[in-house]
């Protein structure tokens, strides 16, 4: 068994020696492939990062009676987290809210407060979801709550963020099965020339009683190599751009960027890994025609 291993890989290696203009084709298809690929699913991670964000933000603002004592105001702050999927709940006075408006809307421009002559806004609570998406079914929970006048949480665009934010994950899922499906293709055609070139070593292991798999090894190990030294090659070049990205753009306000670290390591191991495994396939794929003797 181990000199079957020591033999497959010597040969391995000899047949990159061999063909290295076939070799270094194959490792730049893999490499463009896998920077391409992974170019895909760093956006679309930034793009799942920047919808969490959006959806993280979602908020049910509840306003309060005018007419209730400080009791049942602190009575329906336990009633508010006392619903199944609440994550906080904060009290906003009308003098906050007001407060809040000025510096939004008003700053140094007029003063709001002397403008209305008295503060017309009620106090509420401010209350966040634990799941984005409950948020309407916490609404409605809400609006039964005695004390609470109206509920706000902006239904028309809760219900369309959550539709497009569907379909930008389905899209990007598929944006990436269709590019690694196309980098298989690639890969197989370009690996099927180095293969092609040895059709005769092939036949004639063939004729002498060599199994399929004894045939197989030497190439998969092969391909294994070279879609290891693509990705290796590709994840370099996509690293150093990331950084430079991620450089330009934090100085951008309100852009959130993925810089988790530990995530990104996982993303470029495994484009290592689904390098090699494509470099498997692409030579499982183009090797099989010329097995039929």
């Amino acid at each position: 068994m181990l000199r079957n291993i020591r033999y497959f890989c010597r040969e391995a290696l000899q047949s990159m020696g061999r063909n290295r203009l076939l070799s270094l084709a194959t490792i730049s298809t893999v490499a463009i492939c896998i920077l391409i690929l992974g170019m895909a699913v760093l956006a679309t991670l930034n793009a799942s990062h920047f919808i969490t964000r959006l959806e993280s933000d979602l908020e049910i603002m509840s306003y309060l009676n005018k007419d209730l004592t400080q009791e049942q105001i602190s009575q329906i702050k336990e009633e508010l987290e006392a619903i199944p999927g609440v994550d906080t709940v904060r009290f906003v006075s009308r003098e906050e809210a007001l407060q809040y408006l000025q510096d939004s809307y008003g700053k140094d421009r007029y003063n709001l407060k002397e403008t209305m002559g008295k503060n017309p806004l009620p106090d509420g609570y401010e209350i966040k979801a634990l799941d984005p998406h409950d948020v309407p079914v916490i609404a409605q929970q809400v609006e039964q709550v005695p004390g609470i006048d109206r509920v706000n949480y902006g239904k028309e665009m809760v219900h369309n963020l959550f539709i497009a934010t569907r379909w930008v994950r389905i899209l990007s899922l598929a944006f990436i099965v269709l590019l690694s499906l196309g980098a298989v293709f690639l890969i197989a055609t370009t690996i099927r020339l180095a293969i092609f070139s040895r059709r005769k070593e092939i036949y004639l292991m063939k004729l002498i009683g060599s199994t399929d798999w004894f045939v197989r090894w030497p190439f998969f190990i092969e391909g294994i190599l070279l879609g290891t030294m693509g990705s290796l090659i590709a994840i370099l070049l996509l690293a150093i751009g990331y950084e430079t990205f991620i450089g330009s753009i934090q100085s951008v306000p309100f852009v959130p960027v993925l810089s988790n670290r530990a995530l990104l390591l996982q993303v470029y191991a495994g484009l290592v890994v689904i390098g090699a495994v494509l470099g498997v396939l692409g030579t499982y794929i183009s090797l099989n025609r010329f097995l039929d003797v």
